[in-house]
């Protein structure tokens, strides 16, 4: 894992491939799978992340929780993951972390 958060944060790496036993509900694990999936330098909404594991966009505050639970910051990037209006909500590690990471990766934030 320390190899592939190395590549990360060096610009060479942008989707890890790291094992990890799977924890969490299974409503969670779906949530997480959708993060895995959001491409590097991207960003979804929370409504969005709701829709993609088939859930109306109205589940948005449930998938806001699950994404609150996980426990891989960074690997499985739930930074990618922005209020509706597309403005920077809620993050485990600090919203000025979300911001660095974000602009690491070059998404152009809204204002």
């Amino acid at each position: 894992m320390v190899e592939q958060l190395t590549a990360y944060f060096a610009g060479t790496l942008t989707r890890f491939d790291i094992r990890y036993v799977p924890s969490g509900s299974a409503f969670q694990r779906r949530v997480w799978e959708a993060l895995d999936a959001i491409p590097y330098g991207t960003t979804l909404t929370y409504g969005d992340v709701a829709a993609r594991i088939g859930e109306p966009r109205g589940a948005a505050r449930t998938v806001g929780t699950a994404i609150g639970a996980n426990p891989l910051l960074v690997v499985r990037p739930c930074h990618r993951v922005v209020g509706a209006n597309g403005s920077l909500t809620g993050y485990a590690g600090g919203l000025e972390r979300k911001r660095l990471l974000l602009a690491f990766e070059g998404v152009a934030l809204a204002v």
